[in-house]
């Protein structure tokens, strides 16, 4: 047999790792998955609230440390966590779909350091929401009494949140220590929001019940229905709802209420926004990032809002003229904004009625998903009023999202103290909002996915959370919503006040416009009730930022569907596109559109 030389045998050998290419890196996709779920578990444990929220019994008696302390501990931990991943994995070890979930941990952990040199400018207590009204909610309505135990870890969470709401007490101290306060009003609504806390059974004689004592009485009712408990159990657990309520509870509430009190002669009655801090004006540009997940500036998004404002007033236009209106726009709001067609009666009738209608509309609407989406929420949607501990004439109506696993219902919840504040011209498309296609399915079918790390089941960013919400209001016409001419019309009211939300929210931050400006702006440019605007404003003056995501996302998201029409034509599909836009959970608009963007050329492919 021939023998080749040793050169030649090498000039072989070369050849053939030529043809080959560079040797494949090992894909390491699954690998960080599984990491990262490792490392979500270790942060959720650090939550007692959170594990509540996602409908799980762990630390189901204790409460979050809200200390600055805990605060520190859980950035160190995430920064740890962040180091170690990328010293296990690098980018071209994985897919595109783990690449987002190596760049969304990461993200997640820098706006947390970068929050923390802004720690002591957001508000601890507002009339948006806060300690003395979130933990009282979620004890109600998300801590779920099914045996004893579970009972007993009710009662064990009443006394923390003593302990909990004196930790907020001590940083709204420091805050305002370091010469940030809210304006007077936000206090002028906390306090009689946590004295309607402490008051009724068993704070006083009264025949009526406080919140915690009657959700306490129901839950123990319950489980004696249920033969649970015997009456000798039930008595017991009554004197320790009691006595945590006594004891642990009112103390810290009465320190909370005499502390906001005596700082009400220190708050500005018409303030400008946080620019009037120190530094102010850097955190608010802080704020419009987290908000938008955007670099704009607050010049830009004021610019943005205010050509949206006059885009839409053309939309509007159109309508009044379909419609038969003589006279002015401004004459036209007046005129949706008080015929009494346009309202329901402000009686318990009546609450009814909104409630009823809104889930009609709703129930509609989800019949039309399947021609629209792929992927469809499992978990159900419920329409109820704010309970009356938290209920705000005018405030805006929100989603509280159900449980991954569905034993806790999405809820859509709607504030109907005063039902002249909630006019029928804008309830179709506020249902659409919170419920399908906006927030309830978008939230659930984020919930529900199984085939990315969980914890990216559960972000929330709000451009993208909110845009999305705001674009399914437009999207359900497409559906078949809106028959009714002055609902489309109130569909536009509610999407020219997301714009002016845009010129509102920096022209108080960023531009020293008070409140009184803030409300001549929006009174002018939208038919939407005095009580509402005058609430909006106060939500946009304590929450710098928030507001802008939802307008900054909706327009993200239309860019990113008229860009794949445009490039697809014939090949572009309405469900394949939903789908890719709501099958990765949220995510910052920049990783968003590069994920439509790979969807676009696969299609292509």
């Amino acid at each position: 047999m021939h023998k080749s030389s040793p050169f030649i045998l090498l000039i072989i050998a070369f050849y053939f790792i030529q043809c080959a290419g560079p040797a494949e890196k090992e894909d390491l996709s699954n690998e960080l998955n599984d990491w990262l779920d490792v490392q979500y578990e270790e942060l959720l444990l650090q939550s007692p609230l959170q594990l509540t929220v996602q409908g799980r019994k762990e630390l189901y008696d204790q409460l979050d440390d809200l200390s600055e302390e805990a605060e520190n501990k859980r950035l160190a931990w995430l920064e740890n966590s962040v180091n170690e991943m990328q010293d296990k994995f690098t980018k071209d070890q994985l897919n595109p779909e783990a690449q987002n979930s190596f760049a969304l941990w990461k993200y997640q952990y820098e706006m947390a350091k970068e929050e923390e040199s802004f720690r002591q400018y957001p508000y601890v207590f507002h009339q948006m929401g806060g300690t003395h009204t979130g933990l009282p909610n979620m004890l109600i309505n998300y801590h779920k009494v099914e045996d004893p135990s579970v009972m007993e870890a009710l009662i064990a969470r009443i006394g923390e949140t003593g302990r909990a709401i004196r930790q907020m007490l001590e940083r709204a101290k420091k805050q305002a220590n370091a010469g940030i306060r809210p304006p007077r009003f936000a206090y002028e609504i906390v306090i009689p929001q946590a004295k309607s806390l402490i008051q009724g059974k068993p704070f006083d004689t009264g025949e009526k019940g406080s919140p915690l004592w009657n959700d306490g009485m129901a839950k123990i009712d319950s489980l004696k229905a249920a033969g649970k408990i015997d009456d000798s159990k039930a008595a017991d657990f009554r004197d320790a709802v009691e006595q945590a309520l006594t004891e642990k509870f009112k103390p810290a509430y009465d320190e909370l209420v005499a502390w906001l009190e005596s700082e009400l002669p220190q708050l500005e009655v018409s303030p400008t926004g946080v620019s009037r801090h120190p530094d102010g004006l850097a955190f608010y540009q802080h704020k419009l990032k987290a908000s938008t997940t955007t670099n704009l500036t607050s010049e830009e998004i004021h610019q943005i809002g205010l050509a949206e404002v006059d885009r839409i007033k053309n939309e509007m236009l159109a309508i009044k003229e379909q419609v038969g209106f003589e006279g002015s726009l401004e004459e036209f709001f007046q005129f949706v904004n008080t015929d009494e067609q346009f309202f329901y009666p402000n009686t318990d009738e009546g609450r009814q009625a909104y409630l009823d209608d809104s889930k009609a509309f709703l129930d509609a609407i989800t019949k039309q998903l399947p021609n629209y989406f792929g992927i469809l929420p499992k978990a159900d949607l419920q329409v109820k009023r704010v309970e009356a501990f938290r209920e705000q004439d005018g405030a805006p109506q929100h989603y509280s999202k159900g449980t991954p696993d569905g034993s806790r219902k999405g809820t859509y919840y709607a504030h109907l103290s005063d039902m002249r504040a909630m006019p029928k011209s804008t309830m179709e498309g506020v249902a659409y909002h919170e419920g399908n296609p906006g927030h309830h399915m978008q939230i659930s079918i984020a919930q529900e996915l199984t085939d990315i790390p969980k914890f990216r089941t559960q972000m929330g960013f709000n451009a993208y959370v909110e845009g999305w919400a705001l674009y399914s209001e437009i999207l359900a016409k497409e559906m078949g919503g809106y028959q009714n001419p002055y609902y489309d019309f109130g569909r536009l009211v509610n999407e020219i006040w997301r714009a002016i939300r845009l010129v509102v929210d920096s022209g108080l931050h960023a531009k020293g416009w008070t409140e009184a400006d803030a409300i001549e702006y929006f009174t002018a440019n939208s038919s939407i009730s005095q009580g509402a605007i005058k609430a909006e404003v106060r939500r946009y003056m304590v929450i710098p930022g928030q507001a802008t995501g939802y307008k900054i996302g909706m327009l993200k998201i239309q860019e990113l569907r008229t860009m794949a029409e445009n490039e697809l034509g014939d090949q572009f599909d309405i469900r394949s596109f939903h789908d890719t836009l709501l099958n990765g959970g949220a995510m910052p608009l920049e990783i968003l559109e590069a994920k439509v963007k790979r969807w676009i050329a696969e299609v292509k492919g």
